[in-house]
């Protein structure tokens, strides 16, 4: 049972299904478990400015340009955040 659980969540979050169903952002959360670490690995990394895609903070929420996390998922290698000074 565990392993069909790990199946559907994968394919949850597969390029094609992120491409089918997320908008332009998507939240820290969902990204985190895309790129397969935790919800707190992800909040962290994006208050350091080190999560592997790009991260834009909208006053107190912070998402994910779902087009960073495509490419990030899609080549394996990260696009920090440069915009953070």
């Amino acid at each position: 049972m565990h392993e069909q659980t790990n199946v559907v969540q994968g394919t949850r979050y597969s390029p094609t299904s992120i491409r089918a169903t997320w908008d332009g952002t998507g939240s820290v959360e969902d990204a985190s478990r895309a790129l397969g670490f935790s919800r707190a690995k992800g909040y962290d990394l994006a208050r350091r400015g080190e999560f592997p895609c790009r991260v834009l903070r909208i006053g107190r929420s912070t998402r994910v340009v779902t087009a960073s996390l495509l490419r990030v998922l899609e080549s394996g290698k990260p696009e920090y955040n440069s915009a953070r000074s």
